[in-house]
């Protein structure tokens, strides 16, 4: 397989899960902001409003636990790229910067999802 068929078929797993994760928090009453944030820093997955708090949601998908699984694949790096990422949103967005804010992980993980809020702070 070359690399851009895998780096085609990776992208369109993300979109699938992708949206499979806004459709499960709409369903909770989150309501969407912004999806895929793209900035210098990263990318932000879905930016999302849970009645005051604005919410960065980082989704995650593996096949199975094994090497950490969806939930032990967002690491110390990656939580810092999602805080420097949010913090160039606030500053985008100033209306937002005066709202509570929270990071929350949504992982697939075969079958199964499990839907972590406040799953770190930006320190």
């Amino acid at each position: 397989m070359t690399r851009t068929k895998k780096t085609t078929e990776r992208r369109a797993t993300g979109d699938h899960f992708e949206g499979a994760a806004l459709s499960f928090l709409q369903a909770r009453g989150l309501r969407l902001v912004h999806a895929n944030f793209l900035c210098r820093h990263g990318e932000i997955d879905l930016v999302m409003r849970d009645g005051e708090t604005l919410v960065f949601v980082e989704v995650r998908y593996r096949r199975s636990s094994a090497f950490g699984g969806a939930l032990g694949s967002v690491t110390v790096a990656k939580r810092r790229k999602l805080i420097s990422a949010a913090h160039l949103w606030l500053a985008w967005h100033p209306h937002d910067a005066r709202r509570p804010c929270r990071f929350d992980v949504l992982a697939f993980e075969g079958e199964s999802v499990e839907w972590v809020r406040a799953a770190f702070e930006a320190a």
